[in-house]
């Protein structure tokens, strides 16, 4: 335990010589100044450990035991601190970190959001930041069941959230809301009609009556299931009861065959740069953004690209500041012949895009492309046979 004091205090080595150095050390006795490490050296100089605070009494007496004092060695936390009092660039950083430690701490530096799939993080983020829980918001000045509440409210998709502090870091766990599931209104009558014209594939009739037959072909708009039920009779009665009207349920699938069509021009107006640059630096600080050089506001007729560089921390936290540069180009427009390959295979892939939304859990079997130029336009025509549920329901207007 005493080591430990002595090297949190500090302690000199010091080395008296003379006629008489034993004469120094029944002073250093006398006056009460602790001492160890007492070594006597072959010259006859005796040299011994005090401490750091006792240092400045032992020149007076040396001089009354006639000894030299020479200082040979200063241990402990001052003398490793004093190594530095000439380094001033140490110190400012220093001073500067633990400042950022006192200070930085109590402000939000990083918001994370977990658990939502279908409500982008953006949007969360964005409504966060419109309710004052943003990178440079102070900590203890946030209402969280406040901003709960607002957030709530204003996101729909979202049925509980919980922001939880945790140092510069403000975690935001949010659920989202679940979808019920669709409820058929039973007393809504009405018919089951094409919405496409096609070959029937398969006919399933959970409600109401249809004449149709698989194999049979029908058109856009044909009654396919009815809502009208005859209520047959009991037997050898004298005739049927009468009409019913329900809901017409079932599932009527068909082979179809569409036909989509896309265009583009030949020309297209593209960008032609002049030449002319000019270069914006600027500083982010806790989402506060600060022209250095130049301005960033791109008129029009000039594309700003953008580099930002922002510092991260081991574990990949990124901090609250960045340095970025951005570059404003001058462009004229002109037009120019569009590569008709690359064209045909970007309509080609929108015309897929299209086909597959109006199929939706169909299938798209056999599938043909055409393209043609057409009037200065390249005009890409698909047809496609396709296997989809045709079956539409039509409320009955009159009942």
């Amino acid at each position: 335990m005493r080591r430990v004091v002595n090297f949190l205090r500090g302690s000199v080595e010091v080395e008296a010589a003379g006629p008489f150095p034993e004469r120094f050390v029944n002073l250093c006795a006398q006056r009460g100044v602790p001492f160890w490490g007492l070594e006597w050296r072959a010259d006859g100089a005796v040299r011994l450990k005090v401490p750091r605070s006792a240092r400045r009494g032992l020149e007076e007496l040396g001089e009354r035991a006639g000894c030299t004092l020479r200082e040979v060695e200063r241990e402990g936390v001052p003398a490793f601190l004093a190594r530095f009092r000439r380094r001033y660039g140490l110190w400012v950083g220093l001073t500067f970190s633990m400042l950022a430690v006192l200070v930085l701490s109590h402000f939000v530096l990083v918001v994370d959001v977990q658990g939502n799939e279908r409500v982008p993080t953006a949007e969360i983020l964005s409504c966060l930041r419109r309710l004052g829980v943003h990178p440079g918001t102070f900590s203890p000045a946030i209402d969280i069941d406040t901003v709960e509440q607002e957030v709530l409210l204003e996101l729909d998709e979202l049925t509980w959230i919980a922001i939880n502090r945790s140092g510069v870091r403000a975690e935001v766990l949010v659920r989202e809301r679940v979808e019920p599931p669709e409820i058929v209104d039973q007393t809504e009558l009405g018919d089951v009609v094409a919405g496409q014209a096609g070959v029937i594939t398969r006919l399933e009739v959970w409600a109401g009556e249809s004449d149709w037959q698989v194999g049979q072909a029908v058109a856009k708009g044909d009654v396919l299931i009815r809502g009208d039920v005859l209520l047959e009779g009991p037997p050898y009665g004298e005739g049927d009861v009468g009409w019913q009207q329900v809901r017409a349920q079932g599932v009527v699938e068909a082979l179809t065959w569409r036909t989509l069509e896309a265009s583009i021009p030949l020309e297209a107006p593209v960008k032609v740069y002049t030449g002319r640059t000019r270069t914006c630096y600027f500083l982010e600080w806790m989402g506060r953004r600060t022209d250095v050089w130049g301005s960033g506001a791109a008129p029009s007729g000039w594309e700003k690209t953008s580099q930002i560089w922002s510092p991260q921390l081991p574990d990949g936290l990124a901090l609250p500041f960045a340095v970025g540069r951005e570059t404003l180009r001058e462009y004229e427009t002109a037009p120019v012949r569009v590569d008709l390959g690359a064209a045909e295979e970007l309509l080609r892939g929108q015309l897929a895009d299209a086909l597959a939304q109006l199929v939706g859990e169909g299938s798209v079997g056999e599938s043909s492309y055409t393209a043609v130029v057409r009037d200065g336009n390249l005009v890409v025509t698909l047809k496609a046979a396709c296997r989809e549920e045709i079956g539409v329901f039509v409320p009955d207007k009159s009942a």
